[in-house]
């Protein structure tokens, strides 16, 4: 008796949509980091003429943070993350599959256990109403809300992509399984 196979329509659906999310919230960072780079030039000409805005250095730490937290979901998507394939490659297109789930599975768990972990950090900062012992004094809550909510969205782009790798696998669409977790080689960059 064999197993029927799942529906082979919504795990690319899954895909497209996790995709084009990732990609405006990529383009919305992209946005935020020209600002921010906006600002920090803008600063060094005010240093050249005795003035200054103060905090920058601050800030564009807080805009790297927000900037990787957020983007790492769009990496996901866009297969950017680095892996070692050096078994993986020797392999047959099930055992590539399976090697591609295992990773993924190992990199939802601790995108969770960060997301998870982050939320206490985030929470006594709220009780204590803590601020940056800088100049600024920014309340940290500012800057840990979206940086954890970041992280959050990451873990879900990452499990939803499991999700809809294992269907593709379990159906035995491995290239489309591989579109969607695999790994890009030198060739696939070049071009």
């Amino acid at each position: 008796m064999t197993t029927p196979p799942l529906s082979p329509r919504w795990p690319a659906r899954l895909l497209d949509v996790l995709r084009r999310l990732n990609r405006l919230v990529a383009i919305a960072i992209g946005a935020v980091l020209l600002a921010c780079a906006a600002l920090v030039l803008a600063d060094v000409a005010l240093r050249q003429v005795g003035a200054s805005f103060g905090g920058t250095d601050e800030i564009s730490g807080y805009v790297m943070a927000l900037a990787t937290s957020w983007g790492m979901g769009y990496a996901l998507m866009e297969l950017g993350h680095v892996r070692i394939d050096l078994i993986r490659g020797r392999l047959r297109e099930g055992g590539r599959a399976l090697f591609d789930l295992f990773a993924l599975l190992v990199l939802a768990g601790t995108v969770s256990l960060i997301a998870v972990q982050g939320w206490p950090v985030l929470a006594r900062s709220l009780a204590n109403s803590s601020r940056a012992n800088t100049v600024l004094e920014t309340p940290l809550a500012w800057v840990q809300a979206p940086w954890l909510a970041g992280w959050v969205w990451f873990a879900l782009v990452a499990w939803a992509t499991f999700a809809a790798a294992l269907a593709l696998v379990w159906n035995r669409d491995f290239a489309a399984a591989d579109a969607a977790i695999g790994t890009r080689g030198e060739e696939d960059l070049a071009q």
